[in-house]
């Protein structure tokens, strides 16, 4: 989408803090004057303010506090201003000094609640009745056991539950378990209560401390059975309620027959441990009854897996019954454990579990608890609130896409509701409408497979989302860049434009290659390829033409065939045929000869040529360098890059010292994952710019540019060639581990490189023009779809500045190394 910024907003509410403040209040937040404030809500926005009068008594330790939850809020898509109640304008937010001493809640210029300011005492407080009254038809407050009771009831067969007790409104474990409700909501029904009367007649007796239970009410069909319970043993923080809801949702058992020193779930990835239940043919049943029962019993604990002896290819000890694998790395263990009630102590005896306490939330900057490890489908959960003005592209049923397609040029979404990846999507394609609204003549239209699978089937859908675009007498144009909307406004605009374009005149070329014939695209294509063709060169035309369909959307293309095409030959000294790249930054105009080059020869110049020199690496085109097998030789600085050591790269590259290496800078400002990066590779932050080469693909040395050096263009030469001689020590390996799946069912990446291996290799434009397919003689008359570059990993991220060390490291993995 990978945004990626794909930026999150949830649902449309607006809190307005009344108090009175003096000047040495914090002053971190935007200052707005009321009039200024309300013009900026607007539906489907959310926003905190602070009202306040200069001249009135100090409220510091409320400020402080409301401080410290501007950033939790802001991820939750809720913006935190200061407003002034400045006498020129008249509110009625800051007439009384009654109301001054009050919270509201609004959704858009809608008030929904008040809140005394003494009711949030603190940065917990304020999250958690935010959350609570932003989601209070969704989590259900009860008081009595008949409450929870008719809920369940209500739920069993369709979904289950999450239960919490907390002992006032307010508490940090009443925020973590509203940051829970906000991003699971969707899949739970979320229950909470105050009352221990309540937890009391559920039978628990040590009721002196927060509890969340778990029931399971979706497998129950008998409506007379009770759900089963599985109750959380740590404290309800951030990181115990996430461990305990994504153990909930793996499976209760697993079988398998492998080495199970080899064997990974989500279990470990969780920091819970394994435990093998050691089984064999004659025993079979009676063992799976065993492990069930141990599953159970060690729920949100640890992972069961029932191991088959039989069909193991490695030999365990005869007498062991039970693995147990404490972490990822670590040798396991082989017991003799004759008693269920033996295997959960051992496991409750070695558990490594984190028992934070309350002191866990102080520190707290947003809910990453809430960050699933699916973050497509945590910005989908984050996003369900949010009101789109769906109005702005043209919904599509089987009775009217054929007559829609064929009537205009069109884009159409094919998406389905139930995936997250298709709702997260969408939110960018409507981003896209609002951006294209009146400026487009390209009907922007959407058709919901879940709704209408037999019209996407004939139109050959079978992943989601996909965009194609329908032009008259053209064959459909299949998507298959980032999932974003400024990738997708990139495809649009290009194709307004012939592929390639033809041109008739020296004129017209050279208005071409300047950039003031399509001007209004330079933007969206910095460079523009030329092909220059004599007339007679009819082969070499075709290989061009058919080169560049591939690249339609992806870069500005076009080709010049007069009699008179050795003027612009001879000017910019090009061996006919011959490509000429226009790099309209640079200024400059580069030839390139074609002789005896082919259709997929053709698209890789031209795809390497878009190439930058020296680039910023980013989570988008990361990717793109990677693929290319060489090492990078990457500037970290904090901030723009110095246009000294600017100049000593490029100069060093102009004097092709640097072709075995990709010369690339990364700024933290703008990726501050680059600083766990340099972390990982010196333990310590070093000070900046620092300049590393960091051999991915082979190896995994680190090595680092000398820090007493300043970077020359001598020095840097002369450290490279050092380099080169193997006269330099790397600083760190990079460890070759491996991101497996949590059960092999779920190794998709191994699905799509199978589904890909059946495709042609020529993959790499980003937008491919469909073919038709001969069968029995006759042509189909249905599209049939593109061959699609699957996106890449990096499309999901949209949000570096992530505390969550887990997540920003997998985005930069490749090669089964950390960058």
């Amino acid at each position: 989408m990978m945004s990626f910024s794909f930026n999150v907003v949830r649902g449309g509410i607006s809190v307005v803090v009344m108090c009175i403040v003096c000047k040495s209040a914090v002053n971190s937040l935007p200052e707005l004057s009321p009039q200024k404030y309300f013009s900026t809500l607007q539906a489907g926005k959310a926003s905190l303010a602070y009202f306040y009068q200069a001249d009135s008594p100090s409220t510091s330790a409320f400020l402080e506090e409301l401080n410290k939850a501007v950033k939790p809020l802001q991820d939750y898509g809720i913006s935190v201003a200061k407003v002034n109640c400045i006498k020129e304008e008249i509110s009625r937010y800051c007439e009384k000094e009654k109301d001054l001493m009050k919270a509201y809640l609004f959704r858009g210029n809608i008030l929904l609640r008040e809140f005394p300011v003494d009711t949030l005492f603190d940065v917990n407080a304020i999250i958690a009745h935010v959350l609570f009254a932003l989601l209070f038809n969704e989590v259900k407050y009860i008081t009595t056991l008949k409450d929870l009771q008719k809920i369940e009831d209500a739920l069993k067969g369709k979904a289950n539950i999450a239960f919490s007790y907390v002992r006032a409104i307010g508490t940090p474990e009443h925020r973590a378990f509203m940051e829970a409700a906000f991003v699971y909501g969707n899949t739970y029904q979320f229950v909470l209560t105050t009352e221990i009367a309540l937890l009391e007649s559920i039978g628990l007796e040590d009721i002196e401390y927060a509890h969340l239970y778990f029931f399971h009410c979706k497998p129950v069909l008998d409506l007379t059975q009770q759900c089963r319970r599985t109750l959380m043993g740590q404290p309800l923080t951030t990181l115990n309620i996430y461990r305990f809801i994504k153990s909930m949702e793996a499976p209760l058992l697993t079988e398998v027959a492998e080495d199970p020193q080899q064997v990974s779930t989500i279990h470990l990835q969780l920091g819970l441990p394994l435990v093998f239940i050691v089984s064999q043919q004659a025993t079979y049943e009676a063992d799976r009854r065993t492990a069930e029962w141990v599953a159970w019993r060690l729920l949100g604990k640890a992972g069961v897996l029932l191991l088959l002896r039989d069909s193991l290819e490695v030999d365990i000890p005869q007498q062991a019954n039970v693995v147990f694998k404490r972490e990822e790395g670590m040798p396991v263990e082989f017991l003799v454990l004759h008693d269920v009630d033996l295997v959960i102590s051992h496991v409750e005896n070695n558990m490594d579990i984190e028992e934070t306490g309350e002191d866990e939330d102080d520190d707290m900057e947003g809910p990453d608890m809430g960050i699933q490890d699916d973050e497509v489908a945590e910005s989908v959960s984050r996003e369900r609130k949010r009101q789109l003005p769906l109005e702005l592209t043209l919904e599509l049923t089987e009775e009217t896409f054929n007559m829609t397609v064929m009537a205009s040029d069109s884009i159409v979404l094919f998406y389905a509701g139930w995936q997250a990846v298709s709702m997260a999507f969408l939110h960018s394609y409507i981003d896209l409408a609002i951006k294209l609204k009146g400026a487009s003549t390209m009907l922007l239209t959407r058709i919901n497979c879940a709704d209408w699978p037999d019209i996407c089937n004939k139109q050959n859908v079978t992943e989601f989302p996909v965009v194609k675009m329908y032009k008259e007498g053209e064959d459909p144009v299949s998507y298959g860049g980032m999932l974003g909307t400024e990738d997708l406004l990139k495809f649009i605009q290009l194709n307004r434009i012939s592929c390639p374009v033809n041109i008739t005149s020296v004129q017209e070329a050279e208005e071409y290659l300047s950039g003031e014939l399509y001007k209004d695209l330079i933007s969206h294509s910095s460079v523009s390829v030329l092909g220059l063709f004599s007339p007679t060169m009819t082969t070499a035309k075709e290989d061009f033409t058919g080169a560049v369909k591939f690249l339609k959307g992806y870069v500005i293309t076009g080709i010049y065939s007069e009699e008179n095409v050795s003027i612009l030959s001879n000017k910019y000294t090009a061996t006919l045929p011959a490509l000429l790249l226009a790099r309209h930054k640079e200024g400059k105009v580069e030839s390139i000869p074609l002789a005896n080059t082919h259709m997929q020869e053709i698209v890789q110049i031209i795809t390497n040529a878009l190439l930058e020199t020296f680039p910023e690496i980013t989570v988008e085109n990361l990717p793109t360098y990677l693929r290319l097998q060489k090492p990078l030789l990457i500037l970290f600085s904090d901030g723009s890059i110095n246009p000294l050591y600017q100049k000593a790269v490029l100069t060093v590259v102009k004097e092709k010292h640097l072709d075995s290496v990709i010369p690339c800078w990364l700024n933290l400002k703008n990726t501050p994952i680059g600083r766990r990066i340099l972390q990982a590779y010196f333990d310590a932050l070093p000070p900046l710019p620092v300049l590393v080469v960091v051999n991915l693909h082979s190896g995994g040395q680190v090595f680092a540019y000398p820090s007493d050096k300043a970077i020359t263009e001598q020095n840097l030469l002369l450290w490279l060639q050092k380099l080169e001689a193997g006269l330099e020590s790397h600083i760190t390996i990079l460890p070759a581990q491996e991101w497996k799946p949590p059960l092999p069912a779920y190794n998709f990446l191994r699905m799509m490189d199978a589904a890909a291996s059946q495709h042609p290799t020529s993959k790499d434009p980003e937008c491919m023009k469909e073919t038709h397919v001969q069968e029995n003689g006759k042509e189909q008359q249905e599209d049939k779809s593109a061959v699609r570059k699957e996106p890449s990993e990096t499309s999901k991220i949209k949000d570096w500045d992530r505390s969550n060390v887990f997540k920003a490291e997998k985005s930069f993995r490749h090669d089964d190394k950390e960058l």
